[in-house]
């Protein structure tokens, strides 16, 4: 008995809950520094306040994988998850850049934090059942390409958020002034919608998808292959939250060696998401690091929106070309090859001449982004028993919040002290480490085109 063979618009609905979860976390990422910078934060401290991000997924994933997996009910296996996720999320949407309405109570600075905690623990629910999903529904050989709609969809609701303040300023006439440490009205909008949008989408993907019950799943052959493949693992089920710990000592060898490859990806990844406005106003606009209340600095925030936006696009255009690419040369080859490409993006930032010339750099960095969304999860998955797919979905996940811990506690201080405040290196950094990870992805195993073979 083999899975059923689902239609592009099948795969598509079921992952469609993504677009709405990157565009709430589009907007954080291209904007959190600044409305935490308006708020009174110095530039050497951002990266402390976003450690609360990858802090929240590293608690948060394995738990929910390791729940969704024993999950079964009226209402589904995953999808419970993720729209519990959505609705925490578009809270925290809504309440940040509004933070100084609770000013009376405690520092703007403080309820904004809080309210990244909150967004970043409720993505981190939502996003863990969609990886897990698509090993659950989609057969061996459609994993890639469901691998790759996931990232064509974050990619599509990225460049709606990372585009949105841009557009209600430069298109509908809102204001980015900012006054007296208020956000500026088109961030307070742009959270707002991105917020509704959210919860519509993860609304199609919980109205429109059947899951297969785990009674379903135990009996399909290719689950069967894969079981059989892994024994040498010895995984058995467990019973038990603290058995995480126990999966994380076994975890499969592909896992091991896929873990280096995502440490190098997400620290650079962090390190451009905290210090790209900073470093661009400080680079390209001719800024100081102190300067974050003028309406030039706001200007750059936008046009970083935009940049992010630019990324984001190219990632979901490529992700329809990866299974493609992977078929012709393998997935290995694949990833490695759009990693380096995507760290050799970050290094151009430091020459570019001009703000638009920053184009052809986020382009670089959107190829790898679409690769680091989806090559990772199709190669891991094949790798996984289907008993374990949710747990060691979110135990996989330790390895791209560690880096960003990482990078959060040192990323400020060489910032400050090796950098001089300027945070263009940081970027640099982040380019280097996208090579690093180039370079390991030939130490991996890919466990599916070993089976397949």
């Amino acid at each position: 008995m083999e899975k059923r063979r689902l239609s592009f618009w099948e795969i598509w609905n079921m992952s469609f809950g993504f677009l709405g979860i990157q565009m709430g976390f589009a907007l954080q990422n291209a904007n959190a520094s600044r409305i935490l910078q308006i708020f009174g934060a110095d530039v050497h401290e951002l990266s402390w306040f976003w450690i609360i991000a990858p802090l929240m997924g590293l608690i948060v994933q394995p738990i929910i994988g390791y729940y969704s997996d024993k999950t079964w009910g009226r209402f589904g296996r995953r999808k419970p998850y993720f729209l519990v996720g959505a609705i925490l999320a578009s809270i925290g949407l809504v309440l940040m850049p509004q933070a100084d309405l609770f000013i009376a109570f405690l520092p703007a600075l403080w309820v904004g934090a809080g309210m990244l905690m909150i967004m970043d623990a409720s993505f981190n629910v939502a996003m863990e059942p969609f990886r897990a999903l698509v090993g659950d529904n989609l057969r061996t050989d459609q994993r890639t390409l469901g691998f790759s709609v996931q990232t064509a969809l974050i990619g599509f609701g990225a460049v709606i958020g990372s585009w949105l303040p841009y557009a209600l300023t430069n298109w509908f006439g809102v204001s980015n002034e900012t006054v007296e440490g208020a956000i500026p009205l088109n961030l307070i909008l742009s959270f707002v919608i991105g917020a509704v949008i959210l919860i519509l989408s993860i609304l199609v993907t919980v109205t429109t998808t059947k899951e297969y019950s785990p009674e379903e799943l135990a009996n399909f052959e290719d689950e069967k292959v894969h079981s059989e493949a892994l024994e040498k693992d010895g995984e058995a089920e467990k019973s038990n939250l603290l058995d995480i710990f126990e999966d994380f000592k076994k975890m499969p060898e592909t896992m091991r060696q896929l873990s280096w490859v995502q440490f190098f990806s997400w620290f650079g990844l962090f390190g451009m998401w905290v210090f790209a406005t900073p470093a661009i106003a400080q680079h390209v606009y001719g800024l100081s690091h102190t300067d974050s209340s003028s309406s030039l600095y706001q200007d750059a925030g936008d046009w970083v929106g935009i940049l992010f936006g630019v990324y984001n696009l190219v990632s979901a255009l490529y992700a329809f070309t990866l299974p493609y690419i992977a078929k012709k040369i393998g997935r290995k080859k694949t990833h490695s090859l759009s990693l380096i490409i995507g760290g050799l993006g970050l290094l151009s930032i430091y020459v570019m001449p001009d703000k638009n010339w920053l184009i052809i750099s986020m382009i670089g960095v959107g190829i790898a982004w679409a690769s680091i969304l989806a090559m990772p999860y199709a190669i891991l998955a094949g790798s996984i028993s289907p008993k374990k797919m949710g747990v060691y979905m979110g135990i996989f996940n330790f390895f791209i919040v560690i880096p960003q811990i990482i990078n959060a506690l040192i990323g400020g201080p060489l910032v400050k002290y090796a950098y001089g405040n300027h945070a263009i290196f940081a970027l640099v950094m982040s380019g280097i480490s996208f090579l690093i990870a180039a370079s390991l992805v030939f130490k991996v195993k890919d466990v599916d085109d070993i089976i397949q073979s």
